[in-house]
């Protein structure tokens, strides 16, 4: 996945948590399922952008962005911001 695919891709995941959070405004019943959906949403998302910044790191530096990869939900969410 090059750098124009994960923007796309990181795109896509906006729009359809966007779409959730119109959905659980309108339909505050569907509240627990919603929410997980999002959440998941929000792991991916945090994984794209993980993986975005590590060939964008890599290329920086003289490496090849194509060796980086997506890593393991756990470890991405266990990051200190």
């Amino acid at each position: 996945m090059d750098d124009a695919e994960i923007l796309d891709r990181i795109h896509q995941i906006v729009d359809t948590e966007r779409e959730l959070r119109a959905h659980l405004a309108e339909d505050p019943d569907d509240a627990a399922d919603t929410r997980a959906r999002m959440r998941k949403l929000e792991e991916s998302l945090d994984q794209c952008w993980d993986l975005l910044r590590q060939r964008r790191a890599r290329e920086e530096f003289g490496e090849d962005p194509a060796a980086a990869t997506a890593r393991p939900v756990p470890e991405v969410e266990s990051y200190l911001q």
